[in-house]
C-alpha cells in the first residue's frame, strides 16, 4: 500500500489528488444513504423510517464525538509522519488503538442503560418508540465496530492515501444497500434489518483498511529493535492523543446541536416549513461534501508539514485550498441561487413548499462560499496542532445560531437562513484570525 508524504513536490497537484478520492467517498456516502431511507421508507413504512430518523440526533451526539476523537488523532499520525520518525508513529498508532477500543466499550455501555431515557427526553412518539429503540440498540452495540473502522480510515488518511478508504466505503456501501434488499424487504427484520446490514457493513470496510494497513511498511516494520516494547501504549503518548483529539470530539458534538436548535424553531412555523427546511438542509448536505473534502485533504497536508517544519510550503498549500474551494464551489452556488425551484421538484411536488426553499436556499448557495473556507481554516488549524480554538468556533456557531434564532429566525423562514449562515461566517472568521495567528508565529 502507498503512502504520500506531502513535505516535497507539487503542494497543488498533491491536495487536488488527495481530494478527489475524499470527494468521491462522501458524494457516494451521500447517495447511498439516501438509498438507504428509500429501501427503509419502501420496505417497512414511513414509520419504519421516522423511527429511524428519530435517532438522528441522538447519533450525531454520539457517534460524532467518538469519531470525532480518532479524526484528532489523526493530527498526530500526520506530525509524526511528516516528521519521518516511524516509531513515535507506531506508537501513536498503538495508543489510539487502545483508546479507542476504551472509549466505544465505556459509550455502549453507558448508552444503551441510558437510551430509552434519552428517546423519551426527545419526546420520540409513542407509536415510533420501540422501533427507534431497536434500532438504536443495535447502532450502539456496534459502536466498536464504527470507531475502529474511522480510526483506520484516519490512519490511511494521515499517511496519504485517500484511495483505499474510498474503495472500503464504496464497497461498505454497496454491501449494506445488498443486506437492506435481504434482510428488510426479504426477510422482514424490519428496523433491526436496517440496523445489522448498517453495522455488518461498517465491519466489511474495517476489515479492508486494515488489510491496507499491513502493507505499509512503516507500520510494519519488524527490524525495529524497539518494536517489541510496542506492545502496551505509553502513557505519555495516550495523553497527547487526548488532549489533541477530544476537542475535535467535542466539536463535532456541540456543533450538532446547532442543527437542533434551528429544527426547534422550523417546527414552530408548521409542516410545510419542516418539509421545505428538510430539503434545503438535505441539498446543503450533498453539496458541502466538496468543501469539508478539501478541508480534509488540507488537513493532510498540513499535518504532515507542520511535522517536517515547513511552514512557507503550509502557507502555500492553505492559499491553494481556498483558491480549490472558490473553484468547486462556483457551480454550486449558481445552481442554488439560480434554480433552487428546480432542484426542490426533486423532492417535492407542492408549489407552495418549492416556493419556501426558493426562498430559504439562495441564501445558503451565497455563503457556501464563506462556508468552504470555514472548512479550510479549521483543518489548517487543526492540522497546526491547535483543537482548542476549532472546538470553541463550535460553540460560536451554536451562539449564532441562537441568537439570531431568537431574533430573526422566529419572525420568518428567511431569518433561519440568516441563522444558519451567520454560524458559518462567525465561525469562519474566528478560525482565519487564528489561522494567521499561528502561522504568523511561525514567521
Amino acid at each position: 500500500m502507498k503512502t504520500n508524504n506531502m513535505t516535497s513536490g507539487n503542494s497543488m497537484k498533491q491536495i487536488v489528488l488527495f481530494f478527489l478520492p475524499l470527494l468521491f467517498g462522501n458524494l457516494f456516502q451521500q447517495v447511498y444513504s439516501l438509498v438507504d431511507s428509500i429501501i427503509v421508507g419502501k420496505g417497512i413504512g414511513d414509520k419504519a423510517l421516522a423511527a429511524v430518523g428519530a435517532s438522528g440526533t441522538l447519533n450525531f451526539l454520539i457517534l460524532g464525538f467518538v469519531v470525532g476523537l480518532t479524526r484528532g488523532f489523526g493530527i498526530s499520525f500526520s506530525q509524526s509522519f511528516g516528521k519521518g520518525d516511524s516509531k513515535l508513529l507506531r506508537g501513536y498508532v498503538l495508543a489510539a488503538q487502545y483508546i479507542s477500543t476504551a472509549m466505544s466499550i465505556l459509550f455502549t455501555v453507558l448508552c444503551l442503560l441510558s437510551l430509552k431515557g434519552m428517546l423519551t427526553f426527545l419526546e420520540t412518539p409513542s407509536d415510533i418508540f420501540k422501533d427507534a429503540y431497536d434500532y438504536f440498540a443495535i447502532i450502539l452495540a456496534g459502536i466498536i465496530i464504527t470507531v475502529l473502522n474511522n480510526l483506520a480510515i484516519t490512519i490511511l488518511q494521515s499517511l496519504g492515501d485517500s484511495k483505499t478508504p474510498l474503495t472500503a466505503m464504496i464497497i461498505s456501501s454497496i454491501t449494506n444497500i445488498i443486506l437492506d434488499v435481504l434482510l428488510v424487504m426479504g426477510m422482514h427484520f424490519g428496523v433491526r434489518g436496517a440496523a445489522i446490514a448498517t453495522v455488518i457493513a461498517q465491519a466489511v470496510s474495517y476489515i479492508y483498511c486494515r488489510m491496507g494497513l499491513r502493507k505499509i511498511p512503516i507500520l510494519c516494520d519488524e527490524t525495529d529493535e524497539n518494536r517489541r516494547l510496542l506492545v502496551m501504549p505509553q502513557p505519555s503518548l495516550c495523553l497527547d492523543l487526548l488532549k489533541i483529539g477530544l476537542p475535535v470530539a467535542f466539536m463535532n458534538s456541540v456543533t450538532a446541536t446547532g442543527g437542533m436548535i434551528l429544527q426547534y424553531f422550523v417546527n414552530l412555523m408548521g409542516s410545510a416549513y419542516v418539509a421545505a427546511y428538510s430539503v434545503c438542509m438535505k441539498f446543503a448536505g450533498l453539496f458541502e461534501q466538496f468543501g469539508i473534502s478539501v478541508g480534509l485533504a488540507i488537513l493532510t497536508f498540513v499535518g504532515q508539514n507542520k511535522g517536517a517544519g515547513n511552514y512557507n510550503r503550509i502557507r502555500k498549500g492553505v492559499r491553494q485550498g481556498l483558491a480549490l474551494s472558490v473553484l468547486v464551489n462556483i457551480p454550486l452556488v449558481l445552481i442554488q441561487v439560480v434554480i433552487p425551484g428546480t432542484i426542490s421538484r426533486l423532492m417535492l411536488s407542492d408549489p407552495v413548499t418549492i416556493g419556501y426553499c426558493a426562498e430559504f436556499m439562495p441564501i445558503l448557495g451565497i455563503s457556501l462560499f464563506a462556508l468552504g473556507w470555514l472548512f479550510v481554516f479549521r483543518y489548517s488549524v487543526q492540522g497546526l496542532g491547535n483543537t482548542m480554538i476549532p472546538m470553541f468556533s463550535g460553540f460560536l456557531e451554536v451562539a449564532m445560531r441562537l441568537g439570531f434564532g431568537f431574533t430573526i429566525g422566529r419572525m420568518s423562514f428567511r431569518g433561519i437562513a440568516i441563522s444558519e449562515v451567520s454560524a458559518w461566517i462567525g465561525a469562519f472568521i474566528m478560525l482565519a484570525m487564528t489561522y494567521f495567528i499561528l502561522i504568523g508565529k511561525e514567521s
